[in-house]
């Protein structure tokens, strides 16, 4: 793709007013910010013409930054050690870039061969947040985001980006929701302490002990659609074969996330290929802050994510019906309650004194081979549709390339005809065959 370079620059929002927020003050990450990934996470949004100036584009994202100044601090430690986010308006990066074809030409995009130059660096780097405008010559803009996992998840993120458009379609601070930023305040332990999970070995690890793969060329990356008409088929289906297998349980309806995950676990493990008594396990993410009481307002910035574990053996996904697999998922997903995240919440307090040994998180590793299991995240309740510069909401939101094999995301889809989007990796050789039957019952 010819992409040539305009700028490279550095902005520095104005320090905020609101009176909560202390200029160059040292924020300890807590410990739902240490089980994120550590990594630069990169997000692609696409705007299709007329879109704002990159003057107006850059304009909007100092206003915005000015209520969410986490991210254009940097990471430090303090007096004790601990790792921090310094608020000390070292700024953002904002890099823009032109390229001499119009978007409709690029759409939609190939994740594994179109979109790497749409993206900021992600090594070596200072910044928590990089922006990089890319404008097609029909006027339309691909915006390339990175931002470090330890700072912000990806609910967190959605509602800066929000915030963002708003402001550059010219509404006022007072029409956004503003963040909520008190991190000490979710993360407060019980007296006494009660740790009633080995969250020591199910959030963390000690050392990476994934198989990781020879060749990073062996994983190829797709993207799957599943329409809204099949997502009605689905959901129909697996709440019909529920009920008809239900007995005596009190009837249980199914989320989409619930029924498109039990599909697309028993469509990968056929494609695969895996032993009938080998165990597959999915690592879902849960978010916590409806779980967690009294309910952590939905502003919250920064990350309060923690993962379900449904295990299931191969041949129950081959050979048992949807609902039986939604209802593992469903299940264990559950299980991840208000209990759950308080015990979280106290292993934090009580690893501070464990003589500084460090929690790597049980985030897979780049590079590495997932198979048996998966590892899926859903962005299916962000609602992009919200985020609107001027123009509409975007074309396509897709991540960067995913390296993780196993690794998929669901994604509400920007098409006419919407439904979920499926970005996944996948061993080269399980992908042709996962396209063919993804879509069967």
């Amino acid at each position: 793709m010819a992409i040539r370079l305009i700028s490279s620059t550095i902005l520095h929002p104005s320090p905020s007013s609101d009176p909560s927020i202390c200029f160059d003050t040292k924020i300890p990450l807590t410990i739902f910010d240490k089980a994120a990934f550590d990594l630069n996470v990169s997000v692609l949004y696409a705007f299709r013409p007329p879109m704002p100036s990159n003057e107006a584009m850059k304009e909007g994202l100092l206003k915005a930054l000015v209520n969410f100044p986490h991210l254009a601090g940097r990471f430090t430690t303090d007096e004790l050690g601990r790792p921090c986010i310094h608020l000390n308006n070292a700024g953002i990066r904002v890099i823009e870039t032109y390229i001499p074809t119009t978007l409709a030409e690029k759409l939609p995009f190939n994740p594994s061969t179109d979109i790497e130059d749409l993206f900021p660096p992600i090594e070596g780097i200072d910044e928590l947040l990089q922006i990089q405008l890319n404008r097609y010559a029909c006027g339309g803009v691909v915006i390339g985001q990175t931002c470090h996992h330890h700072v912000a998840d990806g609910q967190s993120m959605s509602s800066f980006f929000f915030a963002w458009a708003k402001l550059v379609r010219g509404l006022d601070t007072h029409d956004i929701i503003l963040p909520y930023h008190d991190r000490a305040s979710i993360s407060v332990p019980r007296n006494p302490l009660n740790v009633e999970y080995d969250h020591r070995s199910i959030e963390f690890r000690k050392s990476t002990n994934l198989e990781k793969v020879k060749s990073s060329t062996s994983i190829e990356n797709l993207v799957v659609n599943f329409s809204v008409d099949f997502m009605n088929k689905l959901k129909m289906k697996v709440n019909e074969e529920d009920h008809n297998s239900n007995g005596t349980r009190p009837y249980q309806i199914y989320s989409t996330f619930e029924c498109l995950l039990a599909h697309v676990w028993k469509k990968v493990t056929q494609a695969r290929g895996l032993e009938p008594d080998e165990c597959s396990q999915v690592r879902v993410a849960v978010n916590g802050r409806a779980r967690i009481k009294p309910p952590v307002p939905m502003e919250y910035f920064g990350n309060l994510v923690l993962w379900a574990y449904p295990r299931l053996k191969v041949k129950e996904l081959l050979q048992e019906n949807h609902a039986y697999i939604a209802k593992a998922i469903h299940e264990e997903v559950t299980r991840v309650d208000n209990r759950y995240f308080k015990s979280f919440i106290d292993f934090g307090e009580m690893s501070k004194d464990d003589g500084g040994e460090e929690l790597v998180s049980m985030a897979a590793d780049i590079g590495n081979l997932l198979c048996p299991n998966l590892e899926v995240d859903s962005w299916m309740r962000f609602q992009f549709h919200n985020m609107d510069f001027g123009g509409g909401s975007p074309c396509a939101v897709l991540p960067a390339e995913l390296p993780v094999e196993g690794l998929v995301i669901f994604v509400p889809s920007c098409k006419e005809g919407g439904g979920v989007d499926v970005v996944m990796a996948l061993l080269h050789e399980h992908v042709q065959i996962f396209k063919q039957i993804c879509h069967t019952f």
